[in-house]
């Protein structure tokens, strides 16, 4: 941001993205054959030492936007490993019945964190340097290893001596998921929903100040709102473990996001505070269909195949971002933000619907869901 360069903006946001999007649908593979807690405890490692690195040639003067590019290289692909691994390591450590309420008090801190990093990281920045800063950074990589190390996860049978390729292997996460008809069926409006509902979180702001005519304060407001809506739904969920039908409370929350978005974009321009509750609402909604839907992947799928599943998921739904803001952007330049909001609405309720007759004979109750899944596992 310092530097002021569009392009060095755009090559930093690329950097970031390489790892997932070429190394991200291989990762699982790896994850799967070796021990995961040590996966992650070797990418907290990487990353607190990539920041140390840029620290010291910060302070040495070495003030190189080459140096930075490297750091989010490498941090991007410590998240890469990372964050699989630590989806996979989850049913290892919380009963089937609970993974749903682990997913919700994982994205209640996940949220907090996007809340307050901000809040910190400036505070941190007006009263020291960048170098000095980024040491906050390292010092949490190593308590996060410092804890991990703690933890004891038993860990799963691992072939070392598998015949099969990385190729191979991949293929057959794959395959495990083509053999359960209801992640398949799940997975293809959980992918449609997140095209769409991401280029609304991004045009946000647009709405804000074109449609609204509001200020940076008012746009402050707004983000502040969907990301609290984001942080509520994920502790109602973390202590409830929300719908006992996983599957409907999916499509109702994508239907009610799109009910929402609809709604925003027929409201007056003098109707501001309407699409303030309006943009809580979206934000708790989020919540509502990503939480289950990894909580299911983490029941369903055996542990063997699971790191590959995550990661396949994780690396389809990376993509959806550029995908939907290729289609927003253009869209809604021509036809107005509010208009995209509407449209993206209508598809929303939409996707909902398919949603909900794709997956309505596979949607048992949780609790039966779970002790099925225990006796298959």
């Amino acid at each position: 941001m310092e530097t002021g360069s569009a392009l060095a903006l755009t090559i930093a946001s690329v950097v970031g993205l390489l790892p997932q999007a070429i190394i991200g649908p291989f990762a699982g593979v790896w994850i799967d054959r070796f021990n995961r807690k040590k996966i992650m405890i070797i990418a907290d490692a990487a990353v607190a030492l990539s920041s140390l690195f840029l620290c010291v040639l910060f302070l040495l003067g070495y003030q190189s936007l080459s140096f930075v590019y490297v750091v989010l290289l490498i941090r991007a692909l410590g998240e890469t490993f990372h964050k699989p691994a630590m989806q996979t390591l989850i049913p290892q450590l919380v009963p089937s019945a609970e993974l749903t309420k682990a997913g919700g008090f994982g994205q209640m801190i996940n949220s907090a964190c996007s809340m307050i990093g901000p809040m910190l990281g400036a505070l941190l920045m007006s009263v020291t340097t960048l170098p000095y800063t980024m040491l906050i950074d390292v010092i949490g990589a190593i308590l996060a290893i410092l804890t991990l190390s703690l933890v004891h996860v038993s860990t799963p049978p691992i072939n070392l001596n598998s015949k099969l390729t990385v190729i191979e292997d991949m293929k057959q996460g794959i395959l495990t998921i083509k053999s359960n008809k209801a992640l398949l069926r799940l997975s293809i409006p959980v992918l449609i929903s997140t095209i769409i509902f991401v280029p609304l979180g991004t045009l946000l702001p647009l709405m804000v100040k074109g449609y609204f005519n509001g200020t940076a304060w008012h746009n402050g407001i707004v983000q502040t709102l969907f990301s609290s809506g984001m942080l509520i739904a994920a502790m109602i969920i973390g202590l409830t473990g929300g719908l006992q039908r996983q599957f409907l409370m999916i499509a109702l929350s994508m239907g009610l996001l799109g009910l929402c978005s609809f709604i925003s974009g027929f409201l007056p321009a003098t109707w501001f505070w309407v699409f303030c509750i309006a943009v809580f609402i979206m934000g708790t909604t989020s919540m509502g269909f990503n939480i289950p839907f990894t909580a299911y992947i983490q029941r369903t799928v055996p542990s063997e195949n699971l790191g590959k599943v995550i990661s396949l998921v994780t690396s389809i739904m990376s993509f959806a971002a550029p995908v939907g803001m290729f289609i927003a952007g253009p869209v809604s330049e021509l036809l107005g933000v509010s208009n995209w909001m509407i449209l993206a609405g209508i598809l929303m309720v939409f996707v909902s619907l398919s949603c909900y007759l794709l997956t309505r004979e596979f949607d048992i109750p949780l609790i039966k869901e779970s002790a099925a899944c225990g006796e298959n596992k």
